[in-house]
């Protein structure tokens, strides 16, 4: 395509800091200050915890029982960042830490691909889409699996954007983005990737040449070690371990047979698209819109098109289901938004500008309001309210996060006014970027105590531990959940044999997960229940201690 003047404004040294800038202030902020939180954080620093504390990554490990469920590189990884960091954090946020590493390359990678596929400008007009997505903001500072999943698929599309250009080197970072892809969550990422490789040729002339063959054995070559050491050493371990994960895990969820994980109707990632994906998603309508009768003969178009249509086939055709599958998305979308952002009409530019600006700004104020009614206890009926919804958070000035949050609130209004001077599509773009990463600042600093007072298991798991007898062979357990059981052998060292894969109630307590609107009964006249609980403020989950009378 070519170039468009207003892109020049950036591809400036100083956009560029201005973007680096943005980048680690949309990353940094949440990684570390809570607790794991449930479903995804809770079970997954379960599966860390193990190798942190064994050293075994061949067979991921949670609650004292194998999961089989995902390969374990973002395990090993967030373990080594536990490993390296722990002396100056709690061993839950070194951990988390490798999301903020995992992030940082696919922001990179998405820059060097956006400039690869357009030119100068456009990667980081491709960074900023990104971060502006919906979609990313939460599931991006997760501490979960598809980070890396996301770090893989950004990898192996900047190689295919390389191929026409230096074929080698292309095919090495497509095989490494793949194998990345597969050891962090199996067969998806290089299945994707591969049918995207051979389908380009099949139908685009442009991909039918020696150089993009060879690209593509030489990706086979780098993605062999990914695809084959770690399933090896499964299978020497354990066959069975490994059927479960290739074949259940796998195939399983992807064809429906093993009955795991919601489901849900083949249209889900259609209807959630519009708002997990803006603003990329109408800004890449727009670029395939106006450019309709000549952009699709480009190569590049083909390639971004190509990626995002064989992941949403794949993706809608899978019997399993979740907004948070949608994320590798995101990436082509947001460089097939790229270079349509400087065509965008005037009318569309500054609703997207405007819209921006004022609802993300609101937000924030909103945020500021009820943290000042925590805080200062006025109004009354907005702090008891407040109070009310985390019973277990007790108001506290907490001057770095005060302090953090004033200053992003204060550089915010300095970039919108700066942004003035900057044309008007690209400057949209940027007040979209910095919009939400103002939004997650104040969230993860002034709202962070209060969010975390009720999403975590702390306060709970201490008040079951106090409860325990003195002297109790073992637990057993009935529907506790995989984030429960990691929790409890993360702060109490607790594991406990559940009744699911062991023969019934072996042990002289036994723990129940349940809802409060259905209370447990005693499993049988010989017990009595010793404690009960729940996490503060939590309406739904119940939990019951009971104990087998001696005699």
């Amino acid at each position: 395509m070519s170039q468009p003047t207003d892109i020049t404004y950036f591809s400036t040294r100083s956009t560029f800091f201005l973007l680096a800038a943005i980048c680690l202030a949309w990353i940094l902020p949440g990684l570390i200050g809570h607790q794991p939180w449930k479903p995804d954080e809770a079970y997954s620093f379960g599966l860390i915890y193990h190798i942190f504390q064994s050293g075994d990554w061949i067979v991921p490990t949670l609650g004292g029982e194998p999961f089989m469920e995902k390969p374990p590189l973002y395990f090993i990884t967030a373990a080594l960042f536990g490993k390296i960091f722990s002396f100056a954090l709690p061993l839950h946020d070194a951990a988390r830490l490798a999301t903020g590493f995992f992030m940082a390359i696919t922001l990179l990678l998405t820059g060097l691909t956006g400039r690869e596929l357009w030119g100068k400008g456009h990667g980081r007009l491709s960074v900023l889409i990104l971060i502006g997505c919906l979609g990313l903001l939460i599931h991006g500072h997760e501490m979960i699996t598809d980070t890396a999943l996301l770090d893989g698929f950004a990898i192996a599309i900047y190689g295919l954007a390389l191929s026409r250009r230096r074929f080698a080197l292309a095919g090495f970072w497509l095989g490494t983005g793949a194998g990345i892809g597969f050891m962090s969550k199996g067969l998806i990422a290089p299945g994707i990737m591969a049918l995207t490789a051979l389908l380009l040729p099949l139908v685009f002339r442009h991909w039918r040449s020696r150089n993009y063959a060879l690209c593509l054995a030489i990706a086979f070559l780098a993605a062999l070690p990914w695809l084959t050491i770690w399933p090896t050493l499964l299978y020497l371990r354990s066959p069975e371990l490994f059927r479960e994960w290739f074949w259940i895990n796998n195939l399983g969820r992807l064809l429906g047979f093993a009955n795991l994980g919601p489901s849900n109707d083949h249209v889900f990632y259609l209807k959630n698209l519009p708002w997990f994906a803006w603003p990329a998603l109408p800004i890449a309508l727009w670029t395939l819109w106006q450019g309709r009768r000549s952009l699709f003969g480009q190569a590049e178009v083909q390639l971004v098109l190509a990626v995002f249509l064989v992941m949403l086939g794949v993706f809608s055709l899978a019997s399993d289901a979740r907004e948070l599958y949608a994320l590798p998305m995101l990436l082509p979308l947001s460089l097939l938004a790229a270079p349509g952002v400087d065509t965008l009409r005037r009318g569309a530019a500054s609703a997207l500008n405007w819209f921006s600006i004022m609802t993300f700004g609101f937000i924030a104020g909103v945020f500021w309001f009820y943290w000042f009614a925590l805080i200062s206890g006025h109004p009354a009926s907005q702090t008891e309210r407040l109070l009310r919804l985390q019973p277990g958070y007790t108001p506290a000035f907490e001057p770095l996060h005060f302090s953090i949050a004033l200053l992003a609130t204060l550089a915010w209004l300095f970039i919108i006014f700066r942004a003035r001077y900057l044309p008007r599509n690209p400057r949209a773009v940027l007040n979209s970027a910095t919009g939400i990463t103002l939004v997650w600042i104040i969230l993860m600093t002034l709202c962070l105590p209060w969010i975390d007072a009720g999403k975590s298991y702390l306060s709970m798991i201490a008040s079951l531990q106090q409860a325990l007898p003195a002297r109790h062979a073992c637990i057993s357990s009935s529907n506790l959940g995989e984030p429960q059981r990691a929790l409890l052998e993360y702060y109490a060292d607790i594991l406990t044999r559940r009744t699911e894969t062991h023969r019934g109630i072996e042990c002289n307590l036994l723990l129940v997960q349940g809802f409060a609107k259905n209370p447990n009964a005693p499993p049988g006249p010989e017990w009595n229940k010793i404690w009960e609980g729940n996490r503060p403020g939590d309406r739904l989950e119940r939990y019951w201690l009971f104990q087998r009378n001696p005699s």
